[in-house]
């Protein structure tokens, strides 16, 4: 959507030499400017900062003034700088302003034109809800079960391309290159929870749960709430230890955490690394497999599925089925 706004705004208003969508990411403090689209008037395509991005590389909201003052403002600001006319728009959800559009032109952008640019973001901005309706889960507004393929099949796809990569490389380097990882965090005795509070305090708990993954992960890991009490994580780092830190952490806030009226509740959680040629039913069901034996043996812990077959705890199939759950 951001990539098809910037070429809508670029063909419909009268000479722009540039026009991109910066999102404000990270927590308070630590935000920073993601690039989502930015198309300049000779070019084919929209450039983009990626997914994956590390969110050290990536501008502060104070070096760029100008999009901070229209983001905290939240109205529409014009300024000369050279030879251009930079023109920044706030983005809008229903709940709060997100980012920045910024137009750059020979000429100052009239107030027709700017007209016609707040008509086309607030039809943006309905098309943003019915997303956001379609892919987010209604009661946590994480990302829900139907758009997990996508992302995972995404990732799976840059793995063998890495992987050749690598082996052109001399070996001292072959650890810094991320990798893939998924995780399955499932809250332990829920069932008592809905039972002895009702469901309208387990959904309490289910919401303020997300809101601790949000706290407790990077901007740019994806969390998904598959149903009932469980969640998945997918994320890219450089190794199990990393990944395991991760989760170790949100283990950790989620147990420290006071939840009202229910008091204190843990998790269990399991992880696996996402391997060349993985499915998403593949990949689900090994984590899922560590997460059964995190509660097996005693709950309230993190377990790491290749750390478990290698111990001899547990055995891999040698032949993961071909059906796809999701």
């Amino acid at each position: 959507m951001d990539v098809t706004l910037v070429t809508a705004l670029r063909d419909l208003l009268s000479g722009p030499v540039a026009v991109a969508i910066y999102r404000c990411v990270g927590e308070p403090g630590e935000q920073r400017w993601l690039t989502r689209a930015r198309l300049n008037v000779a070019d084919a395509v929209a450039t983009a900062d990626s997914l994956w991005v590390d969110p050290e590389t990536l501008p502060r909201l104070a070096d760029h003034p100008r999009r901070l003052e229209c983001l905290t403002q939240r109205s529409v600001l014009q300024q000369r700088e050279g030879s251009e006319w930079i023109t920044t728009f706030p983005l809008a959800t229903e709940r709060e302003i997100v980012g920045v559009l910024e137009l750059h032109s020979a000429r100052r952008l009239n107030a027709e034109a700017q007209r016609m640019v707040a008509s086309v973001l607030r039809i943006y901005h309905n098309f943003q809800g019915l997303l956001d309706y379609s892919e987010r889960d209604t009661l946590t507004g994480l990302l829900n079960r139907k758009t997990f393929d996508e992302s995972f099949l995404k990732a799976v796809s840059e793995l063998p391309l890495r992987a050749q990569t690598l082996a052109c490389q001399d070996r001292r380097h072959v650890g810094v290159h991320p990798r893939y990882w998924l995780g399955v965090i499932d809250i332990d005795n829920f069932k008592s929870i809905n039972d002895r509070f009702g469901h309208l305090i387990g959904d309490e708990v289910l919401l303020l749960l997300s809101r601790l993954m949000r706290s407790s992960f990077r901007f740019n890991d994806l969390l998904y709430r598959f149903g009932g009490e469980e969640f998945v994580v997918l994320m890219r780092c450089e190794d199990e230890a990393d990944a395991a830190h991760a989760f170790e952490r949100f283990r950790l806030n989620t147990e420290e955490y006071a939840f009202p009226q229910v008091g204190r509740l843990t998790v269990s959680i399991g992880f696996t690394q996402i391997r060349a040629g993985d499915s998403p039913a593949a990949a689900f069901e090994r984590a899922d497999k560590a997460v059964y034996h995190a509660k097996g043996a005693g709950r309230n812990q993190v377990q790491s599925h290749a750390t478990l077959v290698a111990q001899g705890s547990m055995i891999e199939a040698r032949q993961l089925s071909d059906v796809e759950l999701f």
